[in-house]
């Protein structure tokens, strides 16, 4: 029986690490595409829509593929310490592969606006986490300036090798299909995400492996959308919290994918996000409500007839668990009927529910 092994190994030819580096894994990677039919009906006539679920990587989010690359080059390269800035995801996935490597964890996060349940992870694999009266963007400078100052790996998506774990998702999608997909819809925050997919689909296609690429739909959270507006958010708001960046460190190259491919990055409300990330849950995926904006700008976007999918396939990155961010259920969910533990109040709850 042959076992996945990791992204590391399994696509070692394809990565820019030293091959003498011994990979640190969780087994990240391999995760489904799953197939969306009764939402692509709701959203366009005769399109293949399939999810592309990074939630179920370990620690529950796609930055596990970057984090397992940049986390073994930091071991080869000799370091004994990570920092990172974070609005969750990328805290929880530095705690995990650090405490894999033996390495001590360093995060940095803005007081009061990361959802419990990734702070939580963080805490769990034994990372030293700070918070700061501050944005992410604040944090994110702070962990550049210090790991400057000292012998500490940076592993924020401005680490390249961040960037080489992560394109991995977009290889394991055309090994899927055998071909690239005609779209591919994803949130942007930080944009190292889909930088590194664009990135993927490009080395793919130039090693003979597709074919074609697809064009990229970036979407921002409106009350987040430097990429959008042009200009950096000081004080980015957003109830997709895992998005809630004003600064992201790699814009440039987010706007170089969108363009290059004939896409392009787009701004949608909370509103759109959080029915999006209800209508994902009817589908059966329970994701955190960041994951849902690439969907959401998928369906703006037709909804606004700039985007005609029929007959193409489109594949949306949902990027994160449900369980990253609770609250964002507890608060918006109905109170939970209590009753007697008897039948009769069982069977007349049923039938008036």
């Amino acid at each position: 029986m042959s076992l996945w092994p990791g992204i590391v190994t399994h696509y070692r030819e394809y990565l820019k690490i030293d091959h003498r580096a011994s990979p640190v894994t969780l087994l990240e990677g391999n995760t489904p595409l799953i197939p969306a039919p009764r939402l692509a009906a709701e959203i366009a006539p005769r399109f293949e829509l399939y999810l592309k679920y990074e939630g179920l990587n370990p620690t529950g989010s796609f930055k596990d593929r970057g984090m397992t690359a940049a986390i073994t080059q930091a071991v080869f390269e000799g370091a004994k310490t990570a920092i990172c800035a974070s609005t969750g995801n990328t805290a929880a996935s530095a705690a995990a592969y650090s405490a894999r490597a033996g390495l001590r964890c360093i995060v940095l996060v803005p007081q009061g606006k990361v959802a419990a349940g990734k702070i939580a992870g963080a805490l769990a694999y034994g990372a030293e986490v700070i918070a700061i009266n501050g944005s992410f963007d604040d944090a994110l400078r702070m962990v550049r300036e210090i790991s400057e100052k000292r012998p500490i790996a940076l592993v924020n998506s401005i680490n390249p090798y961040r960037l080489e774990g992560q394109k991995t998702a977009a290889f394991e999608i055309c090994d899927t299909f055998g071909k690239a997909p005609d779209w591919l819809c994803l949130p942007v925050g930080n944009a190292g995400n889909i930088s590194a997919y664009w990135m993927g689909f490009k080395e793919y296609r130039a090693a003979g492996k597709v074919s074609s690429r697809p064009h990229m739909l970036g979407a921002q959270a409106a009350g987040a959308a430097p990429l959008v507006l042009g200009h950096p958010v000081e004080h980015p708001e957003t109830v997709a919290t895992a998005i809630r960046i004003g600064r992201p460190a790699r814009g440039e190259q987010a706007l170089e994918a969108a363009e290059e491919s004939g896409g392009r990055i787009i701004a949608v409300s909370d509103d759109q996000i959080l029915a999006m990330w209800r209508r994902l849950a009817h589908e059966g995926v329970f994701v955190e409500p960041a994951s849902a904006a690439g969907l959401a700008g998928l369906a703006h976007e037709v909804r606004e007839r700039r985007l005609d999918p029929t007959g193409q396939t489109v594949v949306a990155v949902v990027t994160g668990h449900g369980l990253k961010d609770p609250d964002a259920v507890t608060s918006r969910a109905p109170e939970i009927k209590t009753i007697p533990a008897e039948l009769d109040a069982l069977d007349e709850l049923i039938t008036n529910y």
